[in-house]
């Protein structure tokens, strides 16, 4: 039943309007009245008077007229008075009707109130409770607080903290409700309005079953959270330790009690006592060195010998996170490199050589150990001085000349005599070879220096003796016996002579093979920036709408493949010299190799208008394919070149235990008396077309270094007018080799590079950059990137999506590409295909990356090739 207010309730706006009329006609009907009862008391007055004094008549007749009048007027006055109070019953009428209409809408008013599952309050203009339900009086049933009608809003707000009925507040904020909680554990939601009138209607709505679910929400979220937290805490490859305000550890993953060596512990624990229980050092943000500088890493080397990477990160609200890295390998590949180089500085150390290197201002960036003592410089001092400085005055205008030359790109040898600080003159075989870009431009000079003085003063020795010898046989002809003698003793000193200048050639032979092994080292610094403008120029070439500039962009590729080609040979040439390069024998079907050049070089024959045919053969032979395929492209180019006009004839013929690959043309053919002349260095035919480049006559000496390297034998046949055969004997095989796939249309290459996501990794930008144009041509989506590092900042540190990875080989800081794609990989969940790129021809490097499963590219790339191979490996990935 509804609480109401003792106090009577104000009537509904309209039985006040009603009721404003009735007012104003009992009020008339009031001052009629009293009117009447005047009139009547001066009427009866008056007849009084006119009883009493009837002498005068016309005072009577006066008093009796005005009676008369007043008489008429309290007839008048009367029925005014009539009609008042018949309207004043109407009044009443209405007004008892619209009082009914009025408690019968305070009723339903009362009813609603109560119906709603909220407390309601109705405040007045004055902040006096005027109505309020039982929903609202519950709130207030366990407490002594009294609320009534008539309390005011501050009088219940105060009772309601002296109670102890609200126990904790959280103020909304602008027109937000605001949440009180009950001491009975609810939560109330109290909003306020107010009313047209001023006063104000507060609803106080219990929200318990809201917040609680939002309780268990929240727990729940945090819960999944939590457990999400730990579960990719657990999958990292570090150990994690997370350390709260108090010391005590809160979270930590199974990596962590591994490297420390714990067994499994409770959470909460002091972080102090749980690593007194390991082996390792206690890091925190507080810990200081000796100095006092604060310690944020350290490196432990464990019992085991493994090596541990300790790193501690301080956080924004208190507490710490400790990581525990396993850099074990990493610190055996450090410690390998520095052995590594070591070495290397051990081994020009002791070679019988002054070696340095200076840059295009002339300043030594490097220096071997005899180049230092001669000089009499401290270790590493001369590091950064300039040539100018290491010499003399006058030794330096001696110099300067050939400097000069080496500086306009053109090398050097000369022989000079000088004397070092020590005073000591010798006399030098210096030599100077300039160290050329791409462009031609000199960025550097390699210095070398040989002592050549005893093999100076074993020549004038000799020439003097000769000359003593001449005079002692003028002088001591008839002295036949002292002759003898004598000739005995120039025996001796020729026998001297003969062995100092045999020791002289051995060490001419030694500088020239170490020249040769340094050209074979240094040759990808030679072919990377050829590398670079290739890819360039090939994006160029392969734009759809290349312009006027077709031409000019052919012409300049045409010219980077010769000088590629050129320095491609010296390097090759450089590699066989010093071993460098070492056969990997396999079975292969001989149809995979021939094919594929039969179907280049018919291009190349074309363009020369020759026609080249094909047998094909479906023998297995043993061999390196990719030294047996350089030998073959050698005699196909030399074939193409030497031939005017006519065909060539790429086929096989089958022995016993060997088949004969042979190239036969129909061109100027060779001589008999210079077929052996042929496979020597720089021995080159005569051109037979004109502008034609007719190479360094390196090819066909290629040929015979690959082949005697391989075992095979080259036979080749002529006839001058008629044509040449030129043919290579290799093994046949018994077993069949693992099947390759079929080579894939252009049309299919182009469809499955389409849109493909490559990833770069080269520490040359301008590769980076030739290699982006040269993709994106093909319709990739390709990130660049000059180190691991930046890769991993490009890609979201390895996870986002991606196809296939290209890595080169040789990167920055002693890194390499093999350990680069296992990094990568290891951080996402299905690993990445990967391209390797080298200029290193090592068989060692070739079994690597083929155990890996990665493929091996070597530089400079042709487009072509790495069209086809990016196109196998995204098959293959798909």
């Amino acid at each position: 039943m509804a609480c109401i207010s003792t106090r009577p309730s104000p009537a509904s706006p309209s039985a006040a309007r009603e009721a404003g009329p009735v007012a104003e006609l009992e009020a008339r009907v009031a001052a009629l009245e009293r009117d009447n009862a005047k009139l009547r008391r001066i009427n009866a007055a008056l007849i009084e008077r006119i009883e009493s004094s009837g002498s005068v008549r016309d005072a009577s007749y006066t008093a009796f007229q005005h009676s008369v009048v007043l008489a008429e007027q309290v007839r008048e006055r009367t029925d005014a008075l009539n009609q008042a109070m018949g309207e004043l019953r109407a009044s009443n009428q209405l007004l008892s009707d619209a009082r009914l209409r009025a408690e019968t809408a305070h009723q339903h008013l009362i009813d609603a109130i109560e119906s709603i599952s909220d407390g309601f309050v109705l405040f007045d203009r004055e902040q006096r409770i005027v109505l309020f339900n039982s929903r609202f009086k519950s709130f207030w049933a366990r407490t002594r607080a009294r609320i009534t009608a008539g309390t005011r809003l501050s009088e219940v707000r105060r009772l309601a903290s002296s109670s102890g009925l609200i126990v904790e507040e959280h103020p909304g904020s602008g027109t937000e409700p605001t949440l009180y909680r009950l001491r009975n554990g609810r939560w109330v939601q109290v909003s306020e309005r107010p009313t047209r009138e001023g006063g104000r209607v507060i609803l106080y709505t219990d929200i318990t079953e809201v917040k609680q679910s939002e309780t268990i929400r929240r727990e729940q979220a945090l819960a999944q959270k939590s457990h999400l937290l730990q579960r990719a805490v657990d999958n990292l490859s570090q150990g994690v330790a997370m350390v709260n305000t108090e010391g005590a550890l809160e979270l930590w993953n199974r990596r962590f009690l591994e490297l420390c060596g714990l067994a499994p512990i409770q959470a909460h624990r002091a972080f102090e006592e749980v690593m007194a229980e390991s082996e390792l050092r206690l890091l925190t943000p507080a810990s200081r060195d000796d100095a006092g500088r604060p310690i944020r890493e350290l490196e432990q080397r464990l019992f085991d010998g493994r090596m541990l990477e300790i790193r501690t990160h301080p956080l924004p609200a208190g507490g710490y996170v400790n990581t525990f890295t396993d850099i074990t390998e990493r610190y055996r590949h450090a410690e390998a490199l520095r052995e590594s180089e070591r070495w290397i500085r051990l081994i020009t150390d002791h070679v019988p050589a002054l070696i340095a290197y200076l840059d295009a201002n002339l300043v030594y960036e490097f220096t071997n150990k005899v180049y230092e003592e001669w000089y009499c410089w401290p270790r590493g001092a001369m590091l950064g001085q300039s040539l100018r400085d290491v010499h003399s005055e006058a030794q330096w205008r001696r110099l300067e000349p050939y400097v000069d030359r080496a500086l306009a790109g053109e090398s050097v040898s000369f022989e000079m005599a000088e004397a070092n600080h020590a005073g000591q003159e010798r006399y030098m075989l210096r030599s100077y070879v300039p160290n050329c870009q791409a462009n031609g431009e000199v960025v550097g000079i390699f210095v070398l220096i040989r002592d050549i003085t005893d093999r100076r003063r074993t020549a004038e020795a000799l020439h003097k003796a000769y000359q003593n010898l001449e005079q002692r046989v003028r002088e001591r002809t008839a002295e036949l016996t002292e002759l003898n003698d004598q000739l005995r003793l120039e025996i001796d000193e020729r026998t001297q002579v003969e062995g100092r200048l045999r020791e002289a050639k051995r060490e001419a032979e030694l500088a020239n093979l170490s020249k040769t092994k340094f050209l074979a080292a240094v040759s990808h610094d030679l072919l990377q920036p050829l590398n670079a403008a290739r890819l360039f120029t090939s994006a160029l070439l392969e734009q759809r709408d290349p312009g006027r500039n077709t031409a000019l962009i052919r012409n300049v590729s045409n010219s980077l493949e010769d000088v590629e080609n050129l320095l491609g040979t010296l390097v090759d040439i450089s590699k066989l010299d010093a071993g460098v390069i070492k056969p990997d024998i396999a079975p292969f079907a001989v149809s995979e190799l021939l094919g594929n050049l039969a179907e280049e070089y018919r291009q190349l024959a074309r363009a020369e208008g020759l026609q080249l045919h094909f047998v094909a053969c479906s023998a297995l032979v043993r061999s390196d394919i990719q030294l047996l395929a350089r030998i073959l492209r050698n005699l196909l180019t030399n074939a193409i070149r030497y031939t005017p006009q006519g065909r060539i004839l790429l086929g096989c013929r089958r022995h016993a235990r060997r088949l004969s690959i042979e190239v036969w043309d129909t061109g100027v053919g060779i001589p008999e008396d210079k077929l052996d002349e042929i496979f020597l260095e720089f021995k080159r035919g005569d051109g037979v077309r004109p502008n034609q480049d007719r190479g360094l006559g390196l090819g066909l000496a290629i040929v015979d270094k690959i082949a005697r390297m391989l075992g095979h034998r080259i036979r080749v046949s002529s006839r001058p007018g008629r044509g040449s055969c030129f043919a290579v004997e290799v093994p046949l095989a018994r077993r069949a080799p693992p099947a390759r796939p079929e080579p894939s249309a252009p049309e299919q290459v182009l469809q499955r590079l389409e849109g493909a996501r490559v990833w770069v990794l080269d520490n040359d930008a301008a590769i980076c950059a030739g290699m982006r144009t040269l993709l994106e041509g093909w319709g990739c989506r390709v990130v660049t990137a000059l180190s691991q590092e930046d890769l991993g900042r490009q890609v979201d540190g390895f996870h986002a999506e991606a196809d296939l990875l290209i890595a080169d080989y040789h990167l920055d800081n002693g890194h390499n590409g093999i350990d680069a794609v296992a990094a990568v990989n290891a951080r996402r969940a299905s690993p990445l295909p990967a391209l390797m790129i080298t200029a290193n021809y090592s068989n060692e490097l070739k079994q690597q990356v083929r155990a890996l499963g990665h493929t091996l590219m070597h530089k400079p790339v042709r487009p072509m090739k790495l069209k086809t191979a990016m196109s196998h490996l995204l098959a293959r990935g798909g």
